[in-house]
């Protein structure tokens, strides 16, 4: 009896006996007559020929019934790769002799004729186990995984510390690092279980994981519209964890093996209302909204903070490895924008943010293509991070506390030394929306009305974004008192001029402007202000007094002084 023969009789004893975790025979790799899946062989009764040989086998690999394809593989890549990626070798070239498709099952060097099979063959060829020579959706194999890629990778675990069932192949990641092709206990023939995400986490080592909502998330679908977890036997999101938003096979979007090819789909799967508690995907169809359905393939994973060429994603303002449920004090990050990338106020890249406003100076400071402003000012300018400087003349508390020691409207809690968020005032419209500038009905994703258009009557819905702060009868009182509201009320309620006429909601930027002139977030809308003798301007003459050179209504201030 040759030693070969010995070797492959006990592979057998081994496979078949119940002893040894679960058998092959109850596994759809029975191709088999006796096996119980759709794809099986009409006649054939042996098990493991379908793989194995004692006579005649593939020379490279003892014992292999199938001959290597001997083709080129179209392989994984992207931006963010450290591996090398090689053409498949070792124990993958032997599982895609079957399972690229280009083999066909029955066909094995110990038969001379093929082996036939049943009409489930055809499902085989359309199914999620045919890879295809098209690798690049899967993912990689065999390449090196060693202590080297580990730290090049920053979020791979350094693969000395790999423990059972998780093993390289002479170094290198193969189908048999995540798949044991003799045992299904885990199904799909997985070494280990993947709820909560235990076999990727094996290897992945993802910055912020172990707090991330999406790590441990109890929420589950609630039956409405389509299944988000369809292949999976889980159902919480902590439990599906990764596969969430990725595929490891079949991928939708090659570049990082996620579920779809869109990529807002791999959000609004759970985001619609149906497995988070926010409706994220309705406050994105209002009519003025971060519009992510606009763009296709234009966010990359690898890009600079600074965006240059115009785009959004929910992942430009989102990290959704980090994200968490936890509020914060502005300007510092709250947990759902915690993990991302941004520009800081010196106008650096910082990786992660501080601050909320950093994500917002992505694309609307020092960005080539950043949208411009609506409103046609005697001084332009559309770099927001110039506008929220703490040393300009005058600016709304973004970046810092605002210069202007006598602000007698503000509402409490607001103080004159408050901070706020870009998001107070950008944000989803209407009671319980979700934080954050998704969607509005109002222009430029404002939380609450904001009228910028002249001859506008004064009512609390005009300027409902403002009084959110300032107190309505601070601010429009007809009677003198310290704050010489009587001025406002002539022009915003006698004279109906906009507060966005004279009032530049951001600020203006020291680089433009001067405390003299441009104090009070005073810059002018030329649309509707003119110079009078070529002359346009407001001068700061002390507390709550000023004096204005200009027409505006057809009257000529020149000038026309505030006491």
């Amino acid at each position: 009896m040759s030693i070969k023969f010995v070797v492959f009789l006990f592979i057998f004893i081994v496979l078949q006996s119940s002893v040894f975790s679960q058998s092959i025979i109850n596994s759809p790799h029975n191709l088999s007559v006796s096996g119980e899946g759709q794809t099986k062989a009409l006649g054939e009764s042996g098990v493991c020929m379908f793989c194995h040989t004692t006579h005649n086998s593939n020379p490279e690999h003892p014992m292999w019934n199938k001959r290597t394809p001997g083709l080129t593989y179209i392989l994984y890549n992207s931006s963010t790769i450290q591996a090398i990626p090689g053409q498949p070798d070792g124990s993958s070239i032997l599982c895609l002799s079957c399972h690229d498709g280009t083999i066909a099952l029955g066909s094995v060097l110990s038969k001379k004729n093929e082996i036939n099979f049943s009409e489930g063959m055809k499902s085989f060829k359309h199914s999620k186990n045919n890879l295809t020579t098209d690798l690049s959706d899967d993912h990689m194999i065999s390449f090196f995984y060693n202590s080297t890629l580990a730290y090049l990778d920053g979020e791979l675990k350094d693969p000395l510390n790999l423990t059972h069932p998780v093993s390289l192949e002479n170094g290198k990641v193969q189908c048999t690092t995540c798949h044991d092709p003799h045992n299904n206990t885990f199904g799909n023939f997985l070494v280990t279980s993947t709820r909560y995400s235990d076999l990727c986490l094996s290897c992945h080592y993802k910055k912020y994981w172990g707090v991330s909502a999406h790590r441990n998330s109890l929420a589950q679908w609630n039956g409405s519209g389509k299944n988000p977890w369809i292949n999976s036997k889980y159902t919480s999101v902590a439990e599906n964890a990764c596969e969430n938003c990725h595929k490891p096979h079949s991928a939708g979007g090659h570049e990082r093996l996620m579920k779809y090819k869109t990529e807002e789909d791999n959000c609004l799967d759970c985001h619609n209302g149906n497995v988070a508690s926010q409706n994220i995907q309705i406050q994105l169809n209002k009519p003025y909204s971060h519009n992510v359905y606009k763009y296709y393939k234009s966010h990359d994973a690898g890009e600079n903070a600074l965006v240059t060429k115009m785009h959004v994603e929910c992942e430009d303002c989102h990290n959704p490895h980090a994200t968490r449920k936890y509020d914060a004090q502005a300007p510092f990050v709250k947990g759902f924008n915690e993990g991302t990338k941004g520009i800081n106020q010196n106008g650096n890249q910082v990786n992660p943010v501080q601050y909320e406003y950093e994500i917002c100076y992505r694309c609307h400071a020092d960005s080539p293509n950043k949208p411009i402003s609506t409103i046609s000012r005697q001084i332009e300018q559309n770099n927001v991070r110039l506008e929220f400087a703490p040393a300009n003349p005058s600016f709304h508390p973004v970046a810092g506390p605002g210069n202007n020691p006598n602000v007698p409207s503000l509402i409490l809690p607001y103080s004159v030394s408050s901070v706020i968020y870009c998001s107070d005032c950008h944000s989803s419209n209407g009671e319980n929306s979700p934080a954050g500038p998704h969607g509005s009905i109002y222009p430029h994703i404002l939380k609450y009305n904001y009228s910028t258009a002249d001859n506008t009557r004064e009512s609390y819905q005009a300027y409902e974004l403002c009084y959110q702060c300032h107190n309505r009868n601070s601010v429009i009182s007809k009677q003198p008192n310290e704050f010489q509201s009587e001025i406002h009320y002539k022009h915003i309620v006698e004279e109906n001029t906009a507060c966005s006429v004279c009032h530049d909601s951001h600020g203006i930027s020291g680089l433009q402007g001067n405390s003299v002139n441009n104090s009070n977030l005073i810059n002018f809308d030329v649309n509707v202000v003119s110079p009078v003798n070529g002359i346009l301007k407001f001068e700061d003459t002390g507390l709550f007094s000023g004096t204005c050179y200009l027409s505006c209504h057809g009257v000529i201030h020149n000038p026309k002084s505030y006491n």
